[in-house]
């Protein structure tokens, strides 16, 4: 079945208008999600919202919104002044500025949509396409919707684009604030583990290739329940000895044969 715009936009380049519209590039449906059930009679839990200073459920038209600017202390807001303070929708991704798409880390990349063109975009949406192709640059752009301003990455895929939602700077945590080792790398050692990933590399990522392993389990618990069938648990296996000398396991690694292959921990 062709998949369903959630919605449409223009994308502005320049003085140039491009009417295109947005798929969800994910399927949040593609996973498994459970009920909460009361454990007596098999029924659907309903969630309440309870007050913890007198312990009484609160129906959602008793409820306000406030933001906590201190231990306990609250400044409330109406939903009209939320209201206000909402970004106004114009259906527009106005284009900042174009950079090489290596130079945005992945790190800030939240949910994608596909970018197909609308009604006469055709060859406004080619020519953005094969313009970042040949530039090897991605567009940023601001897009407000839904209340909020968002900051969207554009980038060519395949014959298409892609519009990622990307994360702000203050919702990604640097990676300088980790806790990082200084210890140095030996030249044998990074030589052996140079092999081991020529050993293992592909020319291409094959996301079908792989599969979770752990949904197809409970999906076929799950028919086995339906079938009135018990689901009995497997024993849990002895983990593989781990190997302390890297240098060993780098070469106990690669004497193993590719199909074999695991990441060995050290």
């Amino acid at each position: 079945m062709a998949p369903r715009a959630v919605g449409t936009v223009t994308i502005s380049f320049g003085l140039v208008s491009i009417p295109s519209k947005l798929f969800s590039a994910t399927n949040a449906t593609a996973g498994v999600s459970f009920n909460l059930l009361h454990k007596k009679c098999g029924s659907r839990m309903k969630q309440q919202y309870i007050c913890i200073r007198d312990g009484e459920t609160v129906e959602r038209d008793d409820m306000v919104k406030g933001y906590e600017y201190a231990k306990d202390q609250y400044v409330r807001f109406t939903p009209e002044e939320l209201k206000e303070l909402e970004e106004k929708s114009t259906g527009t991704v106005d284009v900042v500025e174009f950079v090489p798409l290596a130079a945005v880390d992945p790190v800030y990349f939240d949910k994608p949509y596909y970018v197909a063109p609308d009604k006469g975009g055709d060859r406004a949406y080619r020519l953005f396409c094969e313009a970042m192709r040949a530039t090897g640059r991605c567009a940023l752009a601001r897009y407000p919707a839904r209340g909020k301003q968002y900051l969207v990455l554009l980038r060519p895929s395949g014959d298409g684009l892609v519009m990622q939602q990307l994360l702000y700077a203050d919702e990604v945590r640097a990676i300088k604030d980790v806790p990082l080792p200084q210890t140095q790398v030996r030249d044998a050692e990074l030589k052996l583990a140079i092999q081991l990933i020529d050993q293992i590399t592909t020319d291409a990522f094959h996301p079908e290739a792989y599969h979770d392993d752990v949904k197809d389990r409970i999906e076929a618990a799950i028919s086995r329940k339906v079938e009135g069938q018990e689901v009995h648990t497997a024993p849990v296996e002895a983990g593989q000895a781990q190997v302390s000398d890297i240098m060993e396991a780098l070469k106990a690694s690669l004497a193993r044969r590719p199909a074999d292959a695991a990441p060995v921990a050290v």
